[in-house]
């Protein structure tokens, strides 16, 4: 498989895994699978909760906004990314976490405002840095392991103070990597986890393990290292696309970003044309703060062929 097709299947898989989550958001286990039964079927990108039929929600609003200004200075420019974030976030996009909120809007500058965060509230762990990484992955991982993971950290320290978060996302940003270099993500996993900071590596080697499963999770699956446990999980424990994704929206809580990170991962696995039809048709991200800009599945694909240039 060509490996421009493993990194579109990345953005475009993370994104159908958002929008067919965003739905089930905090509902319980099983509950997609009690609306369709049938695998295959269709109408599961049914929409609810606030959310149209395909639409995306943050997660993957977040992502094209790093990519973006990715490609807009063809290097990491910290400052812009988290600019970008600011102007999204002023104009009231329908979801935003609360910590991503606090830190954007709480006028620190961009280098300050999410260590001051940590620094009151002693808790930043979400999985919002993990949420939004399909496209800075897709990015840097022509630059090598170690480029690919620093990359992954700074970003996510633009809005979370705990290491954790870094560590979560600098994985994926590996995964990915390997992902797109043929090499078997799940092979290559006790390496990777030799890398993560020392402080953080007992708890990722107990969610990333083979006989991990979701339901001996200590924590909900919004914070970041049991929603890429759960993601994971679902890649490994299943043989296509659809059902990864369908097994991530399935274990309930936060099913959007789970699913999403499941969709990233199971996206660059097994390719674009791995995805169902019927699940990118109607996918849409609207870009709130961005002069009513609506992307969809043309310009996602151009967006992740560029990224991966």
């Amino acid at each position: 498989m060509k490996r421009v097709e493993r990194a579109v299947g990345a953005v475009v898989g993370s994104a159908v895994g958002d929008a067919l989550g965003a739905p089930f958001e905090f509902g319980p286990e099983g509950a997609f699978s009690a609306r369709f039964p049938r695998p295959h079927a269709g109408g599961e990108m049914c929409g609810g909760g606030g959310w149209e039929p395909g639409e995306a929600t943050d997660d993957t609003q977040m992502a094209v906004l790093v990519g973006e200004s990715l490609l807009r200075h063809g290097r990491l420019d910290l400052p812009d990314v988290f600019a970008r974030f600011q102007r999204w976030a002023a104009s009231e996009p329908k979801d935003i976490g609360l910590q991503t909120e606090d830190v954007l809007t709480n006028g620190m500058p961009w280098d300050r405002a999410a260590a001051v965060h940590f620094q009151v509230n002693q808790r930043a762990a979400g999985n919002g840095s993990l949420m939004r990484a399909s496209t800075s992955a897709v990015h840097f991982a022509m630059d090598g392991r170690s480029a690919t993971m620093d990359a992954a950290r700074r970003i996510a320290a633009l809005t979370h103070g705990d290491r954790a978060a870094w560590e979560g996302t600098a994985v994926f940003h590996e995964l990915i990597r390997v992902t797109l270099a043929d090499i078997d993500p799940l092979q290559a996993l006790p390496e990777i986890l030799s890398l993560v900071h020392p402080d953080h590596r007992p708890r990722y080697a107990t969610v990333l393990a083979p006989d991990w499963h979701p339901d001996r999770a200590t924590e909900f699956n919004g914070a970041v290292w049991p929603c890429l446990g759960s993601a994971v999980w679902a890649l490994r424990t299943t043989t296509s696309f659809e059902d990864a994704v369908r097994a991530a929206v399935d274990l309930g809580g936060d099913t959007d970003t789970v699913a999403a990170v499941t969709g990233g991962l199971a996206g660059a696995y097994y390719g674009l044309d791995a995805i169902p039809a019927r699940w990118t048709a109607p996918l849409h991200v609207p870009l709130p703060g961005f002069d009513g800009r609506v992307l969809r599945l043309p310009e996602l694909t151009d967006l992740a062929t560029r990224l991966a240039g």
